[in-house]
């Protein structure tokens, strides 16, 4: 029948979920370390547990020599006889060499020695369990809460959250559940230290992948995320199979998937839009709410800079609360952007007129008008279309923005998708607004002037 201490061992290792080897190999090092300090030698010296009497054994090898130059780990000829039967010069012979106290401190070292291989085993296994978890969504309970850190359970083990980590909007109280994004796995002397966040970008992108299918199929994919914690975020999503509507795969029916995220995240706002991989475009869907009507692009290698030209009447969307929505689209898409209301067209001296004009003689000369474009009307009523000026245009028409096109020789001017003004395009003379038959020259009516804006 086993021991005792041999039944304890195991059943304290079944219960930790430690190996049992591993509990009575560390006794048995703990042992002969003791049994070295006791007599002060450097014999070669194993300690064995029998099974069945719970005894422990201290066991000292030597070589078998003809003279003897080491005590500690040689032995004569005639002096292992009385351990061997017939030993030869060479052999190893083992001797049992056990303390008349050792048991009484076996059974301290075995207390110790088993408490100590319990707390290391758990931070050996905490630290296995979790080192290939960074970067993953965890669900834990807040323990405490102060100014330095939020410590929150997480299963097994226990995670900080510093207060760089935290979102300064939220409030943490003890017994609140919270998914937290793990950021760090630590190994520590005291055991591993996991690191977790509430205020990472990642826990947005993850969140996107557990409430949308989509995005875990792949036919959805998040590209960029910028976040302000607590305050607003702005997630470009683009699709990655035909007939799937990456914006609206994220938003859900009726909302219910964002709405979702919004909640876990105790009311962050999240703009979801369309990623372009031209650059204009997703500099244009990244000002959402407001809705750009030009982009200019200007990159000297040092900075990129996009001027961005919205409707006087969106000013306030385009830069946001305390320029909210303009940073956060300068995160997403890396520009800084300028934003400038149609007045500035008005600056024939401006950068972004001079760079509008070169544009549009490129595009001119190549492919002709190109649907309907945006125009200031200038101080005098004028409005200026490719190299000519044509009005004057009614009074309510002064420095706002209008839509010109440009057909068959017509210079048509729209404001609020109203027709609100015609003119031949080689003579600049005024044209009735109905759909009369106009006689035109033919150099108009091929539309190949030779003036450029």
């Amino acid at each position: 029948m086993k021991s005792d201490l041999y039944t304890a061992i195991a059943q304290i290792a079944a219960e930790r979920g430690i190996p049992r080897d591993a509990v009575l190999t560390s006794v048995q090092q703990a042992l002969t370390s003791v049994y070295k300090k006791m007599t002060g030698s450097e014999e070669e010296v194993s300690v064995e547990l029998d099974s069945a009497t719970g005894e422990m054994h201290v066991i000292v090898s030597k070589e078998v020599v003809e003279e003897v130059t080491d005590p500690d780990l040689q032995i004569t000829r005639e002096a292992a006889a009385a351990y061997a039967p017939a030993p030869l010069i060479g052999d190893i012979v083992k001797i049992r060499s056990t303390p008349e106290n050792f048991g009484r401190i076996a059974a301290q070292t075995v207390k110790q020695v088993v408490h100590t291989r319990i707390r290391d085993f758990e931070r050996e296994s905490v630290y296995a369990e979790y080192q290939d978890k960074e970067g993953e969504v965890m669900s834990g309970l807040v323990q405490r809460a102060d100014n330095r850190a939020v410590i929150v359970e997480l299963g097994k083990a226990e995670a900080v959250m510093p207060a760089r980590e935290q979102v300064p909007s939220e409030r943490y109280r003890p017994n609140q559940r919270v998914k937290v994004l793990l950021t760090e796995v630590n190994a520590h002397a005291r055991g591993p230290q996991l690191i977790v966040s509430r205020s990472d970008p990642r826990l947005i992108r993850r969140l996107f992948e557990q409430e949308v299918p989509e995005i875990q199929s792949g036919a959805v994919e998040i590209m960029e995320i910028a976040r302000e914690p607590g305050l607003r975020s702005k997630v470009a999503v683009a699709a990655r199979q035909e007939k799937v509507d990456p914006v609206g795969s994220c938003v859900g029916v009726r909302g219910v998937r964002i709405q979702n995220i919004v909640n876990e995240l105790y009311g962050e706002k999240i703009d979801v839009i369309e990623w372009s991989p031209d650059t204009a475009t997703f500099i244009s869907n990244a000002l959402s709410p407001a809705k750009p009507t030009n982009v200019s692009l200007r990159d000297d290698g040092e900075q990129r800079v996009a001027t961005v030209i919205v409707p006087s009447d969106q000013m306030s969307l385009a830069i946001g609360k305390e320029g909210q929505n303009a940073r956060l689209a300068y995160k997403l898409t890396g520009w800084r952007i300028d934003i400038k209301g149609p007045e500035s067209l008005l600056e024939a001296g401006g950068d972004f007129f001079r760079q509008a004009r070169e544009s549009a003689s490129g595009i001119f000369n190549d492919l002709g008008w190109q649907g309907r474009q945006p125009r200031a009307v200038q101080a005098d009523g004028m409005v200026s279309v490719v190299g000519h000026s044509y009005g004057p245009l009614s009074e309510d028409l002064v420095r706002r923005q209008v839509d010109v096109d440009l057909q068959n020789g017509i210079v048509e001017v729209y404001y609020d998708r109203e027709l609100r003004a015609r003119f031949d395009q080689e003579s600049g003379e005024r044209l009735p607004l109905e759909d009369e038959p106009v006689a035109v020259s033919d150099s108009a009516a091929i539309g190949t002037s030779d003036h450029q804006e």
